[in-house]
């Protein structure tokens, strides 16, 4: 019997190699989830850093990293294989936590930050793109809802752990030690268990018969198509941009917000870990749902309620209680954004294509740790914390108009695609 005979399209299909992809990304989530409650604290403890602005520097280097890495990976996906650049994303994470329990300054830290950028870019792509192969279209959502609950899950515990294990030990130590295992744990498990999924694009590309001459698009030619000539590329790409600008926010800024408040290190980790432990088990559910009731009105409503959350955030002055309330909205928006972006720009584009678009979406997606560092921690230097939430929360709501008035717009993107191709 010939792979090409033995070789299927679905979630029950594939269930033993979308399991073992699901566990994979909760490792990837838990490598940087270890910094939520911790990394803000230990530039300001440990370094002595008192700008915002240069403390939220890692989260820069961390996103200019993953974008440009996320690019770079739809590309080399169907070149280099799947798997391989799995494998590489977590060998090239081996040297984060090392590298961040010798740093003698915190320049050392934001390098070692950027290394673990490519580690994400490289290793969240390409789980993204394999369950995406794996399942075919029909349950696009659904497995799209399980990748990213995986991830978040494995964000929000490592956040929560971390910061749990720091109020009694160092927590520079915790990092460490804790990033050492997940990072080995990680690198075993793609390279030993992990296969490829190269023939699954190809059936798939297949059973479209308009679509079978259709080659990869370079780099180019996806990078201008998905972020300026198609709406609906171009509209989730921005929202990706957005979505994320709001996370580094929580990321950076949430946990020196409420130490200014007065709150503990396992205050500041229970409201680190709530947002995405929120986020991530909301996403199976819509994830799901975006499959019966379409990805537009999820991906609007979504934008609208983070900037609801984030409103109610800047209300609170820091206080722990009103924190975990917007943590919980916050985490409520993103769930019903997240898996719905991926599964709307995977709707618009042919198989063959796929991973360099998606690569172009989470490019864009992920720049957005590099915008809300740099407005975040400016922002809080010039107007204080509240004010640099709300700046945010109005960008957000913008970027869901933006989503309304564009998605949806005529269709047709793989013949498009190829057009363009084929000039």
């Amino acid at each position: 019997m010939t792979e090409s005979r033995t070789v299927r399209l679905g979630l029950s299909e594939n269930r033993a190699q979308f399991t073992l992809l699901v566990a994979v990304t909760a490792f990837v989530g838990a490598m940087v989830g270890l910094e939520r409650s911790t990394l803000p604290l230990i530039g300001q403890h440990d370094f002595g850093i008192g700008s915002r602005a240069a403390v939220l520097s890692f989260i820069v280097a961390f996103g200019l990293a993953k974008a440009f890495t996320n690019l770079a990976a739809g590309g080399l996906a169907a070149r280099v294989g799947r798997r391989r650049l799995l494998i590489l994303g977590w060998a090239l994470a081996l040297p984060v936590p090392a590298l961040i329990a010798v740093a003698p300054s915190w320049g050392v830290v934001v390098a070692a930050n950027a290394l673990l950028g490519i580690n994400q870019g490289l290793a969240w792509s390409m789980t993204v793109v394999m369950k995406i192969d794996l399942v075919g279209p029909r349950r696009r959502g659904l497995a799209l809802g399980l990748n990213e609950a995986a991830g978040y899950g494995g964000v929000a515990i490592a956040a929560a752990a971390s910061a749990w294990l720091a109020s009694d030990l160092a927590a520079r130590d915790v990092l460490v030690v804790a990033g050492a295992v997940i990072a080995v744990g990680g690198l075993a498990v793609s390279a030993l268990f992990v296969r490829d999924t190269a023939a699954h694009v190809a059936l798939e590309q297949q059973g479209l018969q308009a679509d079978a001459g259709e080659r990869q698009p370079t780099l180019r030619e996806a990078l201008i198509h998905a972020s300026l000539r198609d709406p609906g590329l171009r509209a989730c790409s921005q929202a990706g941009l957005v979505n994320n600008l709001n996370d580094a926010l929580a990321w950076g800024l949430i946990p020196l917000y409420m130490a200014a408040h007065g709150d503990g290190i396992g205050q500041i980790g229970l409201v680190a870990g709530l947002y995405p432990a929120v986020w991530g088990v909301a996403q199976v559910a819509t994830g799901a749902w975006s499959d019966r009731v379409g990805r537009k009105p999820l991906i609007v409503a979504g934008m609208l309620v983070q900037a609801l959350a984030l409103g109610v955030l800047a209300a609170t002055d820091g206080a722990v209680v009103g924190a975990a309330l917007a943590a919980v909205v916050l985490g409520l928006g993103t769930a019903l954004v997240y898996p719905t972006l991926i599964a709307a720009i995977s709707d618009q584009v042919s198989p063959v294509t796929r991973a360099a678009v998606v690569g172009v979406y989470r490019f864009w997606r992920d720049s957005g740790y590099v915008v809300g560092g740099l407005i975040a921690g400016a922002a809080a230097d010039a107007v204080g914390f509240g004010g640099a939430i709300g700046v945010v929360a109005a960008l957000t709501a913008a970027s869901g108009l933006w989503v309304a008035l564009e998605l949806g717009r005529p269709r047709g993107t793989r013949r498009r695609l190829a057009s363009v191709q084929a000039a």
